[in-house]
Parts: structure tokens; sequence; C-alpha cells
């Protein structure tokens, strides 16, 4: 006997449209809009074609990307559940709606849903649930998802491997990303992407970099979401020359530069010590958000120019754009590396009365860096007992530490100090610097009861190094380093430099050095820090018009702050160093920071 088929299936049989049907090119003409889809919809129930699976998948999706609203999702929501019969086509192609519009929680429960099913997913269903398990964080389900995708055969398959390469990437697993990375056999520009960026968000720059360069080799053209993740990393690393290619890239490939890319290049040239190109990337931009306008706020600070963020500051809140409480955190940074008490003050109490913004535990953070810096350790504390209501983060604790050391307040140093080390017993940095403030004023017996501490815990404190790039090629140098191919010239150089600027009135501060030797041995210690190496190694390889640019990874000590200053006084070359916190432009003798660091 033969079979008819179930009435659903025979509707639609029946009353499929073409793509040229009136219906049809109403569901075009209404496009990506709500009310007028479900103007379309309502036609489509009147005409008896509220089952045609064409018509429904397209109403699916432009209504899935009409909007991010929780009722247009519920709309989308209750029309596929309508459907008596929805085959893997359908559940396929509202996955993927669901997953490109930003709803990736509906698209991994249609998915399970199409699994329920008993239906198989094609390579379109798994790229779609990946990219949603990514986007959602899940990364249990995305192991599930990935297992069954190997169970259906498309290990081999390269649109989902890429897929999954960005979900282990975002996932920040990346070595089993950059495995299934390497057996892509023909890798897009969006499985470059996604390893650069996982590399880059996961704290590795220099391998970003690296795998950039591999895609350059490859042949493989990049595209703007490429640039972002490599202008980013040479943000972290200070490549200069690499941001500056990827300027000249954009110009010479005439690429928009859009907001996303327009900030990324003003975070690279602020980072990399050239504030005055970031300002003009900025001045140049044709639109900006608030990121952007944060962004250069953020340059400024880093640099010391206090002012010209509180400027900028004003100039956008007349353009009309509200301040979020990111801008504060920028501007309350920039006024306390520039010692601007009174305009800091101001700007704390505008974002709570004008704008309604809560300070975050960065706010206070900035507002006690910025007293207790200036020698207003009292009002600093007051600080943290009124308007913190005496509940201080570590953050905050190490700033006032931070301040004793420059004010020798051995008394509150060592209260600042209990408070840190009962909230973060392990990390090294709080007792090293409490370790230097007993030294500054000579509680020797301290040191090395802190020293001994240190031990019994097992607490190593970082290394320092300090890297500086000479034609593209960076080079590290640590503390009393020997591995450089240069080594003996830089240290014969380096003693030459020293000696000239001690007859210029540089004397050594030795509580910079290890407490452990003898002062003569400090000072030995003190001559070959990582940034003094590589400061000789940039002076006596480069001409006299270049300036040097020397990045460490620690915050710079007094004693090569000092050196540093005579040093561009007797070499007559301009050095900026960025440290940890914050950039030092050195010339002449002076330093931008006016020794407020």
């Amino acid at each position: 006997m033969k079979l008819s088929p179930s009435p659903a299936r025979g509707i639609v049989a029946a009353a499929r449209p073409s793509t040229h049907s009136p219906t049809y090119e109403a569901l075009l003409r209404a496009g990506p809009r709500l009310r007028p889809l479900q103007q379309v919809h309502a036609r489509i129930v009147v005409v008896g074609l509220h089952r045609t699976r064409s018509l429904l998948t397209k109403l699916l999706t432009l209504a899935l990307s009409s909007s991010s609203s929780a009722s247009v999702a519920a709309y989308a929501r209750a029309l596929f559940l309508s459907v008596p019969d929805p085959d893997a086509f359908l559940f396929s192609s509202f996955i993927a709606a669901a997953a490109r519009s930003g709803r990736p929680a509906d698209a991994i429960s249609f998915y399970r849903r199409m699994s329920a099913a008993g239906f198989a997913p094609s390579n379109y269903t798994f790229t779609s649930v990946v990219k949603a398990c990514a986007d959602l964080a899940a990364s249990r389900t995305g192991r599930v998802v990935h297992s069954r995708s190997l169970v259906e055969g498309f290990e081999s398959d390269g649109f989902v491997q890429t897929a999954l390469v960005v979900f282990y990437a975002k996932s920040a697993n990346l070595h089993i990303a950059r495995k299934l990375f390497d057996r892509i056999p023909k890798r897009t520009v969006v499985a470059w992407n996604a390893m650069i960026a996982g590399y880059e968000q996961n704290g590795l720059a220099e391998e970003a970099v690296v795998t950039f360069r591999k895609m350059q080799e490859a042949g493989e053209e990049p595209d703007s979401t490429t640039l972002v993740s490599l202008l980013s990393a040479c943000s972290h690393i200070g490549t200069f020359n690499l941001g500056q290619w990827v300027n000249d890239y954009i110009e010479h490939k005439g690429l928009k530069v859009n907001v996303v890319l327009g900030t990324s290049l003003i975070h690279m040239y602020a980072r990399c010590g050239h504030v005055e190109k970031a300002r003009k990337v900025f001045d140049e931009m044709p639109e900006r958000n608030i990121v952007t306008w944060t962004a250069m706020m953020s340059g400024y600070g880093m640099h010391g120019h206090g002012q010209q963020a509180i400027e900028l500051f004003q100039q956008m809140r007349l353009s009309g754009l509200l301040p979020n409480d990111v801008t504060f955190v920028a501007i309350l940074s920039a006024c306390a590396h520039a010692g601007l008490i009174c305009e800091g003050r101001e700007a704390f109490v505008s974002m709570k009365l004008d704008y309604g913004l809560v300070p975050r535990v960065e706010h206070q953070a900035c507002m006690v860096d910025m007293l207790s810096r200036a020698g207003l350790l009292d009002e600093a504390m007051r600080f943290i007992r009124i308007d913190m209501e005496g509940k201080a983060s570590a953050e905050v604790w190490t700033a006032i530490l931070g301040a004793c050391k420059m004010h020798k307040n051995l008394r509150l140093a060592t209260m600042a100090a209990e408070q840190l080390l009962a909230i973060e017993p392990e990390n090294p940095a709080h007792y090293v610097l409490l370790s230097n403030i007993y030294a500054s004023v000579g509680r020797m017996d301290q040191v090395e009861k802190i020293r001994n501490l240190m031990i019994d815990r097992q607490l190593m404190k970082q290394i320092g190094y300090s890297s500086i790039e000479i034609d593209e090629v960076s080079h590290v140098f640590r503390m009393g380093d020997a591995s450089h191919r240069q080594t003996m010239e830089i240290y014969r150089y380096l003693d030459g430099l020293m000696d000239k600027i001690k007859e210029a009135g540089y004397l050594p501060e030795t509580g910079s050095a290890l407490h452990e030797l003898e002062e003569e041995e400090r000072e030995v210690a003190l001559r070959f820090h990582s940034e003094k190496l590589a400061v000789a190694f940039g002076i006596m390889t480069t001409s006299q018009s270049t300036i040097i640019k020397i990045f460490k990874n620690l915050r710079m000590c007094g004693d090569c702050h000092s050196a540093f200053k005579f040093i561009s006084l007797v070499s007559r070359r301009a050095i900026v160093v960025r440290d940890n916190r914050r950039f030092h432009h050195f010339e002449q003798g002076l330093c931008s920071c006016q020794d407020y660091w």
C-alpha cells in the first residue's frame, strides 16, 4: 500500500512558493525590521502558507537579525516552535541565525533540540553552534560538540576546524587551538586571526607577532581584525616599528580606519612612546566613541601630560558624549601621575554628582595614589577610612606603601604592609617594597628579617628585564646579563658612561641595590641594572638623532632614574623609558615626570 505524505508535509509540498513569489518578495522588502516582518507573517497565515519552510526560514533569519531585544528573540523562538514538523535545514538555519545575531544561548538550546529530534548536524550547524559556545564561554558544551563533530566525520572539514580553533583560543586553551590550527590544510584569515588574537589576549604578545609573521609567509592578507590584534600585541611589548608598519599598511591598502582600528592605533602609539602620533590619529578619525576618547586621555596620562588629558576631557563633555567609569579611571590616573590634586578631587566629585557613577576600587585606588604621592598621607588615610569605610584593597595599600617609600614614613609603611600581607601573603612584591623602605632609613635588621621570611615562604622576587628595539630587532637585557653577543663592548661603554655622569654630579643610590651586599659591591650591582645595559647598547649603536626607547617590565628604580637624567645630559640624547607604571622622557638632565612617579 502506498503511504500518503503527512498532512504537514503535504501542505509544504503543495504550497512551496518560488523565491520569485509575491510573498517571498514582500519578505525581502520588509528586511530585518520586526514590525513589517510581523505584517508579512500575518499575510502568510491568512493565505495558508504558514507551514511553508522556505518562507518560514527566511522569516526566521530576518527576524533574528532585526535586533538583539528579548521581544524579538521570543518572537523568533515562538515562530520556530509553531512549525509542526521542522526539518534539519530549518533547525540549522535557526541555529546559524541565532549564533550570527548574538543569541548564543538560543543557538545551543536549539542544537540540543535538533539532536534530540534525531537529525544529524551538518558542517554548517557545527560551525554555528561552536561559535555560540565560544561567544558564551560554554567550554564544557563546546568540548561535547567537538566530540560529536569527530563522530560525524568532520575532523577534516576546514570550516568546522576553524570554528573550533576560535572556540579553544577564546577559552584560553591555546595548546588544543594550536594543534587544530596546525592540522587545517588550507587556513583562512579567520583561523589565523583566531590564533593571533588567542595569543595576544592571553598575554603571549610575542607569540602573536610570530604567528602573524608566519601568516605573511603563507601569503595570507591580513584584514582589519588581524591588524587590531597585532596592534594590541605591539602595545604590550613595545614593538613600535611593527606598529608603524600596520599604520603604513592601512594607508597603502586604503583601509577604512573605523572606531576599533583607530582606537587600536592610538593605544599602540601611546604605549610605544609616541603620544603625538596617537593624537594625530585621534584628530583624523572621522568617528570617535567613548573608548576612543578614553584611550587618548589614558595615553596622555601615562606620559605625564595630565593637563592635556583634562583639556581633552572637557572637549569630550562639550561634544555631548557622556564619560563612563573607565573614562574617570583614565582622568584620575592622569591627575595622579601629574600631581594635579585639585583637578583630581574635582573629577572624583563630578563622577558621583554630575554623572551618578558609583566609584569602584580602581577610582578609589587612583585617589589614594594621587593624595599619598603628593605627601598628603593623612588625607589619603582619611579617604580610606571614610570613603572606603576602611575596606581598602591590595591595590590601595600598595599605593600607600609606595608613597611611604617616597616620603620615608616608616610608621605608616609598617601598618600598610601588615594590611597588604594579610590580603596577599604570597605576593613577593610587597615584601620587596617594604624591605626597600627599611633599607632607605637604615633599618638593615628589618631588611634581613623580611629577606629570611621570603626564603622561608619560598617567595622569589620577580626578575626584571629591559628591552630595546634596534633596526626592528628586539634586544633583551637582565641585571648583570652576559648573554648578548656584544656583552664586552656594552660593559666597556657603560663603564665609561658611568664615569662621565659621576663627573657631572651623579651619586649612586645604593639603597636600590641588593641589601646583603657591602656598600662598594652595591654600587657595582647598580651599574649593571638591565635598563643601564639597554641604554648603553642603544647609545653606542645608534646615531645622535635617534631617540632611545627602552621598555622595562618592573618599576624603574630610583638609582636608574637619577642616572638616566645625567646620561641624557652628558650624551645629549633623548631617552624614553616605559616601566610598568608610566613613561619617563629624559632630556637635558630632566625627566618629564618631574621626579613624581
